[in-house]
């Protein structure tokens, strides 16, 4: 178990680091198609319509600049090429210093849309690294205090010049710094979620997928030997044809017998895979709990940690599921998050009546932590300390193991045992109707 988790974990790491912070170029292209519109439509409405005074040849300039970036950028790569992280943090520094120039020549942090600075720094904080963000969000802090004090003037009417009081501009600047912390924050946060709960739902179908690939290879093994079935009997009957056509002939007789005999042992080996198929498939398809219970523990054995077994309450007959390997592999990680962090002793207890089967693991750790037992079984990196150790991964493992055993119907709680000498308590319930499978 412990061997086949380490590779699934590192599969999802491989996985993370290969798809996370990489942004799709046609997402930037187009959000700045909009941004170039919009900036377009503002110079006109500020300087054609209302006529006021303002350089609109340098205003198109820097948006044509946008717009010959983009045009480069849309017939040199292809749609779908997804950018390094370098190379996004580049053209969002374009983005930003460009608008910082249009904010310079049009009245700097007094004009009102001064506010789309921080639209940069919160694109990078959904799908850049956060030291990147950071410096991009140092840079808009530093454009924007520059524009605070150096700035051509608000366009206004012709004539007239709209002063505005240098604590009014502190106000602005202010207000936009604390906007693009709070929005870069919030952002990254719901971003960072986002892509943890992605990750591992990635990790949960990688183990449905291995676990389900294994139970398939008996019915493999049964459809080879089905297959290979009908060409040995051909042989085996072409063999016995010519071995009656030759008749007492030595020279090719014992080979002919050799031929048949092999034959005949391929169908007998056959024959017994497909025997143990079937006969193997009923036995296997129906597990009574156990049974289950047996095939979870017997990985953990041998790690130090004594596993006891408690069987409590027991009405009716002994329920039996049908096989499982998404339950087999959820209630082997609880077990196993058990025995690691176990100082001597898990426990495991098990009961069942005509209504529910339900099965609880406790071990004799240090127990979930205060903060960290509301969050059991979300998607995060998190510790708690072992007796033997500064601490140990808990989360995406419980997450797997959470959903899994969800997805058969099962009700799950993580709580502390409040027992004395007891941990961390998992608490695993079906409904009787549930576990068992349905009839033919």
């Amino acid at each position: 178990m412990k061997p086949h988790n380490i590779q699934t974990m590192q599969d999802v790491q491989t996985f993370d680091a290969a798809h996370v912070h990489r942004l799709r170029l046609n997402t930037l292209i187009r959000l700045r198609w909009l941004a170039i519109f919009g900036q377009s439509a503002a110079v006109f409405a500020v300087g054609l319509w209302l006529q006021f005074p303002l350089p609109i040849g340098l205003c198109f300039a820097l948006i044509a600049g946008s717009a010959w970036l983009n045009l480069f950028l849309a017939f040199r790569f292809p749609a779908t090429k997804r950018l390094e992280p370098p190379a996004a943090l580049g053209i969002l520094t374009f983005d930003a210093l460009q608008l910082a120039g249009l904010l310079y020549m049009t009245g700097g942090l007094t004009n009102p849309f001064a506010v789309l600075m921080a639209v940069p720094v919160v694109i990078s904080a959904t799908s850049l690294p956060l030291s990147f963000t950071m410096l991009l969000g140092m840079l808009v802090v530093t454009a924007a205090s520059i524009l605070a004090v150096f700035h051509m003037p608000l366009p206004w009417y012709p004539g007239t010049q709209l002063a505005m009081p240098f604590i009014y501009v502190s106000g602005v600047w202010l207000a936009l710094v604390s906007s693009i912390a709070f929005t870069g924050v919030y952002a990254y946060r719901v971003a960072e979620e986002a892509r943890l709960l992605a990750t591992a739902l990635s990790a949960t179908e990688l183990v449905l997928q291995r676990e389900q690939h294994l139970s398939a290879l008996d019915g493999l093994a049964a459809a080879a030997a089905h297959e290979l079935g009908t060409p040995l009997a051909t042989i085996a009957l072409v063999a016995k044809e010519m071995e009656r056509a030759l008749g007492e002939d030595s020279r090719f007789r014992e080979d002919v017998v050799l031929l048949r005999s092999q034959s005949e042992r391929c169908r007998e080996i056959l024959k017994r895979l497909t025997n143990l198929s079937s006969e193997g498939e009923a036995h296997m398809a129906r597990l009574p709990l156990t049974s289950l219970i047996e095939e979870v523990i017997a990985p953990h054995r041998d790690f130090g940690i004594r596993i006891k077994l408690e069987p409590g309450e027991r009405k009716g007959p002994e329920p039996v599921g049908r096989r499982n390997p998404g339950v087999i592999y959820g209630l082997g990680n609880v077990v196993e998050n058990a025995v690691d962090f176990a100082r001597e002793t898990v426990t495991i207890r098990w009961q069942w009546n005509d209504e529910s089967v339900s099965l609880t693991v406790v071990d004799d750790g240090p127990g979930f932590s205060p903060e960290l037992i509301d969050r059991i079984g979300e998607p995060y990196m998190t510790r708690r300390t072992t007796a033997n150790a500064a601490g140990g991964g808990l989360g995406l493992g419980l997450f797997i193991a959470k959903t899994l055993l969800e997805r058969s119907g099962a009700a799950i709680t993580f709580t502390n045992a409040g027992e004395p000498g007891m941990g961390a308590l998992v608490r695993i319930e079906w409904q009787r109707a549930t576990f068992l499978p349905p009839p033919a």
